[in-house]
């Protein structure tokens, strides 16, 4: 089958690789529809993140269809818990898996039944591994390919609604939609508040309409990228370009100069930590969903305590948050439609890495089509 697979850094090749087989009776193949080119998916491409083996299938977003199950999920009398005994996960029961579903994945995979599971927290699954992610040997190969394998397929996948007719959209909620729900839960958003957000990206975009779900009156985007910044404004933020210039007067002038109640930083840098800090008034609190590679901190214990900061981040538990993402999809789908910039074949899935990663004015997101 067709792939995008890692080389080295900065070099994808899309190939011919080993279909995906079943090894395990709770393992699922699907045949993706649309697989998401995500920001996430930069750090091993420009080395960030390093380990990542040659070879290995790229890419965590997809929504396709199940072409084949493993015995378990085949057993039609096999019975699987009720809600109500999962602590913590009244909303995400294991579900049944049959070939011809239609679903979406979270870019980790979850048993359902381990500590982590219970209490919501399916990022850190005891069990759970990264798809496109293979070192030493073991992980999971992605799903910039025509088809994946899905471990744990009852507890990791999700039927998406018939309401959604767009795979582009189903896909958001398995990652950048989840992520950015999140973001607004760690921000701790509240009604009538002003919220930063650093970073208009997918992410970044989808967090102005997490924030403002949540009750923000004002939401203030930070970016350089005019396009990016039309959008945000589009999803109901108002812009401010950090090189035009002072992210700062701009939440002084909807706060009284007392500066955001809250910060989401979505894009997973220094540089970004320290503008999200800048615009945050004592007590204020910062969410980082973006992924940081850097070793310290930009911030220091000592201008926490000093300004009463609250800060908080780490991986999404997308699993967690995909029943209430898709709910969104199905409300907003024309909207969501919007932020989807290009929809390309496989084929040109190298192309895709080299202007998404360049951040090409007007490559906001990107699916791609096996």
């Amino acid at each position: 089958m067709n792939a995008i697979t890692y080389r080295g850094i900065e070099d994808v090749v899309f190939e011919d690789v080993a279909e995906p087989e079943l090894t395990d009776p709770r393992d699922a193949i699907v045949e993706v529809t649309v697989a998401g080119l995500c920001g996430s998916d930069l750090h091993p491409y420009f080395g960030r993140e390093r380990g990542i083996e040659p070879g290995t299938v790229m890419g965590h977003e997809f929504v396709g269809r199940v072409v084949a199950v493993g015995d378990a999920l085949d057993d039609p009398d096999r019975a699987l818990p009720e809600p109500a005994s999962r602590v913590g996960q009244a909303d995400q029961p294991l579900v049944r898996i049959s070939v011809g579903d239609r679903v979406v994945a979270p870019f980790t995979t979850c048993c359902g039944e381990c500590f982590y599971c219970r209490i919501g927290l399916t990022a850190r699954c005891e069990s759970g591994q990264l798809f496109g992610w293979i070192e030493g040997g073991e992980g999971l190969h992605g799903a910039q390919a025509e088809r994946v394998r899905v471990p744990l397929a009852d507890a990791t996948l999700v039927h998406v609604p018939d309401e959604i007719e767009d795979d582009a959209v189903a896909l958001l909620a398995g990652d950048i939609l989840s992520t950015a729900t999140f973001g607004a839960e760690l921000a701790r958003v509240q009604v009538g508040e002003t919220v930063a957000v650093i970073g208009c990206g997918p992410v970044g975009i989808l967090a102005i309409r997490a924030a403002l779900e949540r009750g923000a009156s004002t939401v203030v985007a930070v970016d350089r990228v005019p396009s990016r910044l039309a959008l945000a404004e589009q999803f109901g933020a108002i812009p401010a370009d950090f090189e035009e210039g002072d992210p700062r007067a701009v939440v002084d002038a909807a706060t009284n100069g007392r500066g955001a109640d809250s910060a989401i930083e979505a894009v997973g840098s220094p540089e970004a930590t320290r503008c999200a800090a800048d615009l945050l008034r004592p007590g204020g609190r910062l969410a980082a969903v973006g992924v940081h590679s850097e070793p310290h901190l930009a911030l220091s214990p000592g201008e926490i305590y000093d300004r009463n900061l609250v800060y908080a981040g780490g991986r999404c538990p997308a699993r967690h948050y995909m029943p209430r993402a898709l709910g969104i999809a199905a409300r907003d789908a024309e909207l969501l439609a919007g932020l989807v910039s290009h929809r390309l074949p496989l084929s040109e899935g190298v192309e895709a890495y080299r202007h998404f990663g360049a951040r090409e004015p007007g490559w906001t997101k990107v699916v791609l089509i096996p």
